[in-house]
């Protein structure tokens, strides 16, 4: 895990309290898309967000424990999204049989986000005085592009002796 860069206070920070049903999962993905549609972000990376905010609350879901919240922090460079549950066990990104029904959450949060993710003890916003622990994630606003890659390793495009 990546530890938590500050985020200034002065930016947007929005924080939901989460139903404690399967619904939270569905609510998450629509406000973290909500919020994040008004700053003119590319719609990947809203997509992005959206994928890992709803992975997110599914894990403090199913591993964790109410109350559960969302909160969402938008800089200048970055998303910062976290999710507190008040459970003990902290999460672990682990391999998982292909035949797996459940446990890439994680994966997939540390892959689209290029490993900035973590666990910290935390605040809640929207439960003053209450702790709990927050499942987060950073999401650059820019991400580099990355190299389409083919089959075999090369890079797509064309080169010295491609074909037109």
């Amino acid at each position: 895990m990546t530890p938590l860069r500050s985020v200034p206070r002065t930016h947007p920070e929005h924080a939901w309290p989460l139903r404690e049903d399967v619904q939270a999962v569905r609510y998450a993905r629509t406000v973290v898309r909500d919020a994040l549609t008004g700053l003119e972000l590319s719609p990947d990376l809203v997509d992005d967000a959206v994928l890992m905010a709803s992975e997110l609350v599914t894990n403090a879901f199913l591993y964790g424990e109410a109350p559960y919240e969302l909160v969402l922090h938008a800089d200048p460079e970055e998303i910062v999204c976290m999710v507190v549950d008040c459970g003990p066990p902290l999460p672990v990104a682990r391999v998982v049989d292909a035949d797996a029904e459940r446990g890439r959450g994680l994966c997939i949060v540390a892959a689209l986000s290029e490993g900035f993710w973590g666990c910290h003890p935390q605040k809640y916003v929207t439960s003053p005085g209450r702790i709990g622990k927050a499942t987060w994630f950073a999401l650059p606003y820019r991400r580099p592009r990355m190299p389409a890659v083919r089959r075999g390793g090369l890079f797509a495009g064309r080169g010295p002796g491609s074909a037109a």
